[in-house]
């Protein structure tokens, strides 16, 4: 079956935004995604005529919630082709890497451990590790990027060969660059090494279909927000026998067997890790969202964008003194850039007038910017509603925006 983007498009109220004319191109979809009517109708749904708390009522209403709460963390698990009791509802894919610093960092992490990540990770999987380090007393180094934004592999090598290294931090998808590791691969070294793996699903989720049990890691975070859902919602997914291992990071209702004055029991993971009133709305609609995302099919996403991604790369050579930041041989879903004379601020303000949504900033990865010799960068990204048309008009901004620059 063909991919038929016009319809898909046509389900986005959000994507109906002309201005003066002009259809609104919305180059945003790492930030953010726009949200489809299902998703929308659902929120609406659950909040309204449908509302009632989950696990604690015996009333008709709150037993429709429980069972559509507790359906949407299956709904989550056949995304990562995963088991149930291994999805924890977060509030997004920091909040995820959080957990994991402060449960599982916190009981394993000593002195003299180091906790390795790539020199692209967004800086949710930088700041938890250092907020923890003075805890744990554990170091957080990075591996270095070769200039084309892709992982110099040989140094990730040596630093796991130093026997050190107790958890790895990936990212799949670099929301800076684009670049897309080989997470496998370095799962597989890391795991050798002894070391445990997570992996940052933020920017790979909404794009190719994710497989926990073949990617080998033992943790992967992603937000709602990014893959067509609400915000305030993520998951981390974590193994099993690791996830029975850790200790609750936060405590309250709902994560506990049994209270006293005196003792705590503490109840199984998920629920161990799920402290208060969960935002039940919130993981209904992203289970809505994956349900919907699966019908595309995330092959056929896949397949959709990378044939834009190549379109949009032949478009941004023709303008004038752009310089891409990220040209590694495997990318996916960002292009990032400088143009001479203007600041990314400054172009995301043409492109506005042109009614063209991109990003300007550091995107939470000033170690990127730092590499690259530049304060920030200007990023247009994909989403499975882009089309040619938006690229054209990003184009035509773009060289706008060198003749008031240039």
């Amino acid at each position: 079956m063909s991919y038929d983007v016009d319809a898909i498009r046509a389900q986005f109220p959000g994507l109906d935004d002309a201005r003066e004319g002009k259809p609104f191109a919305y180059l945003d979809s790492a930030a953010t995604t726009q949200k489809p009517r299902c998703v929308l109708d659902a929120v609406a749904r659950w909040l309204g005529p449908a509302y009632g708390t989950v696990h604690r009522g015996l009333y008709r209403r709150s037993v429709a919630s429980t069972q559509a709460y507790e359906d949407a963390r299956a709904t989550v698990a056949r995304f990562l082709n995963a088991d149930a009791k291994e999805v924890v509802f977060t509030m997004g894919t920091t909040d995820a890497i959080n957990l994991v610093a402060w449960s599982w960092g916190r009981s394993r992490l000593k002195p003299g451990d180091q906790v390795l990540v790539t020199g692209m990770e967004h800086h949710a999987d930088i700041v938890p590790w250092q907020v923890t380090a003075p805890i744990t007393g554990a170091e957080l180094v990075a591996c270095p990027l070769l200039d084309d934004g892709s992982l110099d592999e040989a140094a990730f090598d040596r630093l796991l060969a130093s026997g050190r290294v107790k958890l790895v931090g990936l990212v799949h998808i670099a929301n800076s660059l684009g670049t897309v590791n080989p997470v496998r691969r370095l799962a597989a070294k890391a795991r050798a090494a002894g070391a445990t793996v997570l992996i940052d699903a933020a920017q790979s989720a909404p794009h190719v279909p994710l497989d926990v049990a073949t990617l080998g890691c033992d943790f992967l975070a992603f937000s709602g927000h990014k893959v067509y859902g609400p915000t305030g919602i993520g998951v981390l997914w974590g193994r099993g026998e690791v996830l029975e291992s850790m200790p609750p990071w936060r405590g309250g209702g709902e994560m506990i067997e049994r209270v006293s004055f005196e003792r705590t029991t503490f109840a199984a993971p998920p629920a161990r890790f799920e402290a208060g009133t969960p935002p039940i709305v919130e993981a209904i609609a992203l289970a809505t969202a994956l349900e919907w995302l699966m019908a595309i099919g995330l092959e056929a996403v896949a397949a959709h964008e990378h044939d834009l991604f190549t379109y949009a790369e032949g478009l941004m050579a023709q303008v004038p003194g752009l310089r891409r930041i990220g040209t590694a041989p495997e990318r996916a879903g960002v292009l990032s850039f400088t143009l001479p004379g203007a600041h990314p601020a400054d172009i995301a303000a043409v492109l506005d007038m042109e009614n063209v949504a991109i990003r300007a900033g550091h995107h939470c990865a000033q170690p990127v910017m730092a590499r690259f010799g530049v304060p920030a960068t200007a990023r247009a990204s994909l989403g499975c509603y882009t089309t040619r048309a938006d690229l054209d008009r990003l184009a035509a901004g773009l060289h706008k925006a060198v003749k008031l620059f240039g």
